[in-house]
């Protein structure tokens, strides 16, 4: 009777509690946020709302959007550097062809889509941080097609973060997690599973990320950013993208590497097949992506790029980018007019 009882009072103090209204709600979802000086997330857009959110506790999406249950949404990500958003019309050229592959049609056109996310980052006066936004295919009902789904959803969110350009090298393992198939791989979706397993295999070994070998034994990425190598022929060399993702910042860095050509610090530039042994035995390798830019890589599989050392023609191809990040010109860098 004693073991009943304990049962019985142990299921009473586990009681679920049941919000009576929205504003008992909305009071408990401001608790979290009253105590934070600074929200990291200052503001965010939502076609479901219509419009522009300030509220961290009201920045949510319907939990029967098929996004969320089904994985059906794409994003992408553009970085915000001094008041600047850097390769804003690259990232959502990018973002309309994952949605296109995910077969979710935008609710808005090109130019709705941009005017939205230049007001969303005016609207947030954040002058460093990330504004990241997702295309889905929208709340309706929790089954696998979205035939039910009125309409697709655009939902967006400015991140305040502090970054700089990366200086002090890391060290990677090969990933042992398979990585996606080519038709997944290239798109941009937020089924980020095999990313993060990536990810936390390399954390729980002591290293910073990790590195994918394609099945034919070709490098091709990493988890959520793209890798590049200086041979000791002073070579440029990223893998072809026809399997992993089109990243907007190692392109924009093909674009800008042959300035060290020009210069003779560099040979040549290119995109290619690099297998694991010719990697591993670079002069120089580097993770490029968009908040990095260019991240030195020093040792991979406990062995030593090149001379275990930060490179030196790393940190030139670093500079380049970040001085684009910094003071490009306006074709890749667009004022945002703060109010």
């Amino acid at each position: 009777m004693a073991t009943n009882s304990v049962e019985i009072e142990s299921a009473e103090d586990s009681k679920v509690h049941v919000f009576s209204s929205s504003t008992e709600l909305l009071e408990k979802l401001h608790q979290k946020w009253n105590s934070v000086e600074k929200p990291p997330y200052p503001a965010m857009y939502s076609s479901i709302y219509g419009g522009i959110i300030l509220d961290p506790a009201m920045m949510v999406i319907p939990i029967d959007d098929h996004m969320v249950h089904r994985g059906h949404g794409v994003f992408d990500t553009a970085i915000i550097l001094d008041g600047y958003l850097y390769e804003l019309d690259a990232h959502i050229d990018r973002i309309l062809v994952s949605a296109s592959r995910a077969k979710i049609s935008s609710p808005f056109p090109k130019s709705t889509l941009r005017t939205i996310l230049i007001q969303l980052t005016s609207a947030s006066n954040c002058k460093k941080g990330t504004l990241r936004y997702w295309l889905s295919a929208g709340p309706g009902d929790f089954l696998l097609s979205p035939s039910g789904c009125p309409t697709s959803a655009f939902y967006a969110v400015v991140i305040d973060e502090e970054f700089s350009q990366c200086k002090q090298g890391v060290k990677v393992i090969t990933s042992t997690i398979p990585m996606k198939v080519p038709l997944f791989a290239t798109s941009k979706n937020v089924n980020y599973l095999p990313n993060v397993l990536s990810k936390l295999e390399a954390e729980e070994k002591g290293a910073f990320a990790s590195i994918w070998v394609d099945d034919e034994g070709y490098v091709a990425e990493g988890p959520n950013v793209n890798v590049a190598f200086v041979t000791h022929d002073n070579e440029l060399i990223l893998p072809f993208f026809e399997k992993i993702l089109s990243g907007c910042t190692a392109k924009r860095l093909l674009e800008l590497a042959p300035k060290l050509v020009e210069n003779g610090r560099l040979k040549s530039v290119k995109t290619g097949n690099i297998t694991v042994e010719e990697a591993k035995g670079a002069a120089e390798m580097m993770y490029v992506g968009s908040t990095l830019p260019v991240l030195p890589i020093i040792e991979w599989d406990e062995t030593p790029i090149g001379n275990g050392k930060v490179g030196e023609l790393t940190m030139a191809l670093s500079d380049l980018v970040w001085e684009d990040m910094v003071a490009g010109p306006e074709t890749h860098r667009l004022k945002v007019p703060y109010v």
